[in-house]
């Protein structure tokens, strides 16, 4: 596939679904590239790239989402010919519904499934303070209470220097968020979040419900915002659990 937007780890021709996956803040596409060959031969990965992450490091970084979805969407809906679900976290969570909704009002392209990790709906009270302005040193602190990057990058000073930047615009884009449109998906929403994790509440998790038409359910997993990075195979679990409702899959 020649698009700059999409890497697939394991190419699958013959797969009945495609997952978009959509990064976290200061992620890439090979945040996802394990996943790829757990998922059965019936679901084909498709790991989103952003300007300025991963293979597209040499592009300018976007800090504003109005300025990402519509290119963004325009990118996938390009290569975009089977049914498809979404999982996005942290930041991803809000690119995703941000994508599934323009694809659905301006392409009619509508997921069979979206799920939305680790962020609470658009409207939920911030429970932590913004830290995209902070100078690097106090950024950095805060950046390690997250528990999302390896030790090992966190004391590479060449690889924080690289990472920083685009942390900084991540954040950005995430803190300065505001959802514009009120129109509903018309697709079935799981929430899904770590126990642990002091970011967000049951109840900022259960008010995506108000931005699908269709059904809504929400899964928390044992851990912190980063649950998924030590519960993957049961979070692939359920997100099969949730599209075989759709097709007839064969689970991890």
């Amino acid at each position: 596939m020649n698009n700059k937007w999409i890497v697939v780890p394991t190419p699958r021709p013959t797969a009945k679904i495609t997952l978009l996956c959509f990064p976290f803040a200061g992620g890439s596409s090979n945040s996802f590239r394990s996943w790829a060959g757990i998922l059965p031969p019936s679901v084909e990965l498709w790991a989103i790239e952003l300007p300025g992450h991963g293979s597209r490091l040499s592009e300018p970084l976007v800090e504003n989402i109005e300025d990402l979805i519509a290119p963004l969407s325009e990118g996938i809906v390009e290569s975009l010919e089977k049914p498809f679900a979404i999982f996005g976290h942290s930041m991803g969570a809000l690119l995703g519904f941000e994508v599934a909704l323009y694809l659905q009002n301006q392409y009619q392209k509508i997921a069979e499934h979206v799920f939305l990790s680790g962020h609470g709906a658009p409207g939920t009270s911030r429970h932590e303070p913004e830290i995209h302005h902070l100078p690097k040193p106090e950024f950095i602190a805060k950046i390690k209470e997250y528990n999302g990057t390896p030790q090992e990058v966190l004391e590479n000073e060449e690889l924080m220097d690289l990472m920083f930047p685009i942390l900084k615009a991540d954040f950005k884009l995430c803190e300065t968020y505001k959802h514009q449109n009120s129109d509903q998906l018309r697709t079935p929403i799981t929430a899904l979040g770590g126990i642990q994790d002091p970011s967000i509440t049951r109840h900022d998790m259960e008010q995506w419900a108000n931005f699908t038409s269709s059904s809504f359910n929400v899964r928390f997993f044992p851990g912190d915002h980063f649950y998924l990075l030590h519960q993957k195979i049961n979070l692939l679990k359920a997100i099969l659990t949730d599209i075989s409702n759709h097709f007839n899959l064969v689970n991890v």
